[in-house]
C-alpha cells in the first residue's frame, strides 16, 4: 500500500472517531474550497499544497460521490506548465491527481511530472527542494518517493534514495533533515522512517525510541528536543511512524495525554489548530488532527 493510501485509511479512521463531529470537519474542509476549485492556503489563496490536504480529507470522509470532483480537476489543469514549478508544487500535484481517477492524468503531464522530479534530484542519490542541490533532505526524500508511488512508476535510484535518507541519521537513532547537521528533529525522523518502511528497508528501533522520548509532559510531540512546546506535525507524523514500526503508543501511559493534547488543539469551527499559540485554522493542521486521532484511537494491541 503507498504512502498516501495508508496515510487516507488513517485519517478515515480518525474521522470516524469525531462521531458528533465529523459533519462539522467536512463543512470545515468544504469551507475552504475556493471558486476555482483549489482549497485555501493560509492567507485565503488557492494552493497546491493546501488541496492535497483538502481534497484527501474529503475523500476520505465522504468518498468520490460526494467530492467537487469536476471543480477541482478544473483548477489542476490549470498547471500544464511543471517547468515552472518547484519541487513541493510538483509533489503536490502528483498526490492531487493520483486522488482522482488515473486516466484523468493525461500521458504527457505525467511524463513532464517524472522528467521534472529528476531534477531536484541531489548528488547523493536523494532529493531535495533546491534544484541539483550536493545533498538530499530526509523531507525531499520522502516527498519524491511519495510522487513516484502517486505516479505508479518506481524511483529511479532506490538505492540511492536510500543511501541519502540513512546518511542523515544521528548517533542517537534520530534523523536529520539536512547533511551536516548533528540533532535531530521529529518530523524528519518520522519522514525517514516513513521512506523507509515503503523502501522495504529495516529500521533500526532507536529511531523508534528517539520518537518516544520526544513526547511532552503534557502529552504530544516536539519537533525538536530544545522545542517549548508540542505541534500536531510532529505528533501526528511521529504516530503514523511508530504505528508503521509495530511501536504505537496505543495500550502506553503515552495514549491519553496525546489524546488530550490534539483534543485541545480542536476548533468549534470544524478544525485543529497546529499548536496551543497557533489561531488560524487550515487544511494541513486539520488533516494531521484526524491522521493522529486516527493513530490514538486504534488499539493495535487488542
Amino acid at each position: 500500500m503507498s504512502i498516501r493510501r495508508q496515510i487516507i485509511q488513517t485519517v478515515r479512521s480518525g474521522a470516524n472517531l469525531l462521531s458528533d463531529r465529523r459533519d462539522l470537519v467536512v463543512g470545515f474542509f468544504h469551507s475552504q474550497i475556493n471558486q476555482d476549485g483549489g482549497f485555501r492556503n493560509r492567507v485565503g489563496k488557492s494552493d497546491l499544497y493546501y488541496s492535497v490536504f483538502g481534497f484527501e480529507a474529503l475523500l476520505a470522509m465522504t468518498g468520490q460521490d460526494d467530492l467537487p470532483i469536476e471543480a477541482f480537476e478544473g483548477y489542476l489543469c490549470t498547471f500544464d506548465n511543471v517547468e515552472s514549478m518547484d519541487f513541493i508544487e510538483l509533489v503536490s500535484l502528483a498526490r492531487c491527481w493520483a486522488n482522482l481517477p488515473h486516466e484523468k492524468l493525461e500521458p504527457a503531464v505525467h511524463k513532464n511530472i517524472c522528467a521534472r522530479l529528476e531534477g531536484y534530484r541531489s548528488g547523493d542519490g536523494g532529493y531535495s527542494a533546491k534544484s541539483r542541490a550536493e545533498h538530499g533532505t530526509a523531507y525531499g526524500c520522502f516527498l519524491a518517493l511519495g510522487a513516484y508511488q502517486d505516479l505508479n512508476i518506481e524511483p529511479p535510484d532506490r538505492a540511492g534514495l536510500t543511501g541519502c535518507i540513512r546518511s542523515l541519521q544521528t548517533t542517537d537513532g534520530a534523523f536529520a533533515n539536512d547533511h551536516g547537521l548533528t540533532t535531530g528533529a521529529t518530523p524528519a525522523t518520522a519522514a525517514a522512517i516513513t521512506a523507509l518502511y515503503h523502501l522495504g528497508e529495516p529500521i533500526d528501533k532507536a529511531s523508534g525510541q528517539w520518537l518516544l522520548s520526544q513526547v511532552h509532559s503534557t502529552g504530544g510531540l516536539l519537533a525538536v528536543p530544545e522545542a517549548p512546546l508540542p505541534d500536531l506535525l510532529s505528533t501526528a507524523t511521529a504516530l503514523h511512524a511508530l504505528s508503521l514500526m509495530g511501536m504505537p503508543v496505543c495500550g502506553t501511559g503515552i495514549k491519553q495525554p496525546s489524546l488530550r493534547f490534539v483534543e485541545s488543539l480542536w476548533s468549534g469551527k470544524g478544525g485543529f489548530h497546529g499548536n496551543w499559540l497557533d489561531e488560524v485554522l487550515d487544511c494541513e493542521y486539520t488533516y494531521y488532527g484526524l491522521l493522529a486521532m486516527g493513530h490514538l484511537g486504534v488499539d493495535h494491541n487488542q
